[in-house]
């Protein structure tokens, strides 16, 4: 599967319609984002389960506040809807393959219990 154009129109749908989704922020301008592209895009195509999007910055401002982009390339990791990885920095290949072997093991029963727990504690703090 190849890299899919990830936009405000169809971010929140790709997120929680897929189990995993790597999104990579970029720009054009940016040396280390052309750098990073070929790696993102050749993982892309060995990893058919997971849902590898590319997040134009220039293109798609509003959304990059939003996400609290403040480098590029940043990567960040959903699974099941669930923000799991965000870190700036271009990874070469091996790192590339070791997120996607974490984020492929997680237990996702205990990250959302986890969430559940943290939110319980904050609701009752209020």
């Amino acid at each position: 599967m190849s890299t899919i154009e990830i936009t405000k129109e169809n971010f929140s749908d790709t997120v929680r319609d897929n189990d995993i989704v790597l999104v990579d922020f970029w720009a054009e301008w940016c040396a280390p984002c052309r750098g990073f592209g070929p790696v993102f895009e050749a993982s892309s195509e060995q990893h058919q389960d997971v849902v590898f999007g590319k997040l134009d910055t220039e293109a798609q401002q509003e959304l990059a506040a939003a996400a609290g982009i403040t480098s590029i390339p940043t990567i960040m990791a959903f699974r099941e809807g669930v923000l799991v990885f965000s870190q700036p920095g271009a990874l070469r290949a091996p790192q590339l393959e070791e997120l996607i072997g974490s984020i492929k093991d997680l237990n996702m029963e205990e990250v959302h219990a986890s969430i559940a727990a943290e939110q319980a504690a904050s609701n009752s703090g209020s």
